[in-house]
């Protein structure tokens, strides 16, 4: 059964004429009546069927705008930049004991970093990090030599664009309490990311088939694409 909220809110949105993100943000703000900060989300469709099989993307952008998220980070290293991540801002480092609490499942934070030497020992754990979406990567930048470039970058916020296998991508832009100007920094660095994964993968054809935005508990809107991609 419906709540009173859910009944309130503009039915049949998806049938709408397709908007610029600008002109949505107020639509999508107006709706966010919880009681809680909700989430802006993307819901993102990609012509991932390629004449040379599927094409899968993984790959992370940094937000201008913040993610709105506090984000725990782990960092694997050696001793000499034990103090180099604990400066950076990072929440749990060491070598081979924090190594030893992850393979006792010892799990708490939310993003692993790691040195690339350090990458053999943790490469071992794959049955354990892998499921979470925890193994350090270096499309990710999460695997990293920079390791105060890395931390820092995890903490000021991030979004991981990955594909399902129907070609779905979900991530979020921030909050409703951001500025609209800071939201439309995310998307347009998300979009902009997607660009340059095209002309990576030299992939034929546009490369977002549809793009809709909402909010945690609110309806979505399908966005007017002003690029071409």
């Amino acid at each position: 059964m419906s709540s009173k909220r859910y009944k309130k809110l503009p039915e049949k949105t998806k049938e709408l004429k397709s908007e610029v993100i600008d002109k949505l943000l107020p639509l999508v703000k107006k709706n966010c009546t919880t009681k809680f900060d909700e989430s802006i989300d993307l819901s993102i469709q990609i012509n991932n069927k390629q004449k040379k099989g599927e094409i899968s993307l993984r790959t992370v952008v940094n937000l201008p705008g913040g993610s709105g998220k506090k984000v725990k980070v782990a960092v694997v290293c050696e001793e000499a930049k034990i103090k180099i991540a604990k400066d950076a801002g990072a929440d749990l480092v060491g070598g081979d004991d924090l190594i030893e609490k992850i393979k006792n499942e010892q799990l708490n934070f939310d993003k692993l970093i790691s040195t690339p030497s350090m990458m053999l020992k943790l490469s071992k754990l794959g049955k354990i990090l892998g499921p979470k979406g925890l193994m350090p990567n270096p499309k990710l930048g999460t695997v990293n030599e920079d390791i105060k470039k890395a931390v820092t970058d995890a903490k000021s916020g991030q979004a991981e664009i990955r594909n399902d296998k129907d070609g779905n991508i979900g991530l979020s832009i921030g909050k409703k309490s951001f500025s609209d100007s800071n939201l439309i920094k995310n998307y347009n660095a998300i979009i902009e990311t997607l660009e340059k994964e095209k002309s990576n993968n030299t992939l034929k054809g546009d490369l977002i088939k549809s793009t809709f935005i909402t909010s945690s508990m609110g309806v979505s809107y399908k966005i007017k694409l002003q690029k071409n991609i």
